[in-house]
């Protein structure tokens, strides 16, 4: 069986009959967790294993772990800075704030594989022009040249882990006010006035980033759809100018940015229509069955052979120097963790940046 283009969730700590169906429907190619489906790490563990079971090739498992305020797995695992801080860290010294920046994503997704889970969606790419409270401190920096330096440190520290990155949220969150969960946010610029936000996506793509995650904002001066429903950012911005060759997402269509857009079946027809390789559907199980059988017939011949060869690229790899102790495989206390968790620990014991 192929993975479909559908990512869905789940209600809780493991699988209900209906849900394994669900999962079990060849339209479905992924399962993104939520903090409530979280308790700890052998039950986590459980419902991946779950998850897995239900079909083969298994479904892709994902969840939103960026450290900060967006940290879906809490107990047990490190509690990361947000990215703003290492930030902050490359503003005092470059080197540092580059290493840091590797540190975090290793210990990012080593803790995150060792539970079982593919990828995380990270890092976000958006810049911080201060305006935007659902980036906040989710943002690296202004300056979206340091962005694609912390960005690309990051990367390389989760690759090294054995992970694969998805930057978010394309083609640039951070300039406008209204969070997208809400309200749907309008961006008045021109294409020039975008260009700093469009570097770091081209600075990873160059390096080869696998996924990036489509934001739910307008950009009227450039085109009337939302950009995760639009062909010209998808194909004609991502794929052709960019030249990027990996997946492309949909953020959540159940969010409050697409209300007026249709109902689910018809946003995911028209994200997936416009070039995602995959719509994720979340919150909503009644929407997400609608979903599914009205897709029922869903067929791109061009585009359903090229999206499964690069969504089977989304797969956990064998992690790289992740060191396991002899007793029961846990990664937690190892020397490699140990070594993450003190430099990190003694990077934020550090007295910050002083404004006067």
């Amino acid at each position: 069986m192929t993975l479909g283009p559908l990512m869905v969730d789940v209600a809780g700590l493991a699988l209900t009959a209906e849900e394994r169906v669900r999962l079990g429907d060849p339209l479905v190619g992924g399962v993104i967790l939520f903090s409530r489906n979280y308790q700890d790490r052998d039950q986590v563990r459980d419902l991946v294993a779950e998850i897995r079971a239900v079909r083969s090739p298994h479904l892709l498992v994902a969840v939103d772990q960026e450290g900060g305020r967006v940290q879906r797995f809490r107990e047990g695992f490190y509690r990361l800075p947000p990215l703003r801080w290492l930030g902050h860290q490359y503003d005092l010294d470059n080197d540092r704030g580059r290493r840091l920046a590797q540190t975090c994503g290793w210990l990012m997704a080593a803790e995150v594989l060792d539970a079982g889970v593919d990828f995380s969606f990270a890092p976000v790419v958006d810049l911080d022009y201060g305006t935007s409270e659902v980036i906040g401190d989710r943002s690296f920096h202004r300056d979206p040249e340091v962005v694609g330096e912390l960005a690309s440190a990051y990367i390389l520290g989760m690759h090294k882990a054995g992970m694969i990155a998805v930057a978010k949220h394309f083609p640039g969150h951070g300039y406008v006010v209204a969070d997208s969960h809400l309200d749907l946010p309008v961006d008045p610029r021109t294409q020039s006035a975008l260009y700093d936000d469009l570097q770091p996506f081209g600075r990873l793509i160059r390096q080869g980033v696998n996924g990036v995650m489509v934001a739910h904002v307008r950009y009227p001066q450039l085109d009337g759809e939302v950009a995760s429903l639009s062909p010209y950012w998808l194909r004609t911005v991502l794929r052709d100018e960019l030249g990027f060759g990996g997946v492309i997402f949909s953020d959540d269509l159940s969010m409050k940015a697409l209300a007026s857009e249709g109902d689910m079946p018809e946003r995911a027809r028209r994200a997936l229509g416009a070039g995602a390789d995959m719509a994720l559907v979340c919150n909503d199980p009644a929407a997400a069955d609608a979903t599914l059988e009205a897709l029922r017939q869903y067929s791109d011949p061009v585009g359903q052979p090229v999206s499964q060869s690069r969504l089977i690229t989304l797969r956990r790899r064998a992690p790289i120097g992740v060191e396991l102790a002899a007793t029961g495989g846990e990664f937690r206390g190892t020397l490699a963790w140990e070594q993450a968790v003190t430099v990190l620990d003694e990077a934020q014991a550090r007295p910050g940046l002083t404004l006067s």
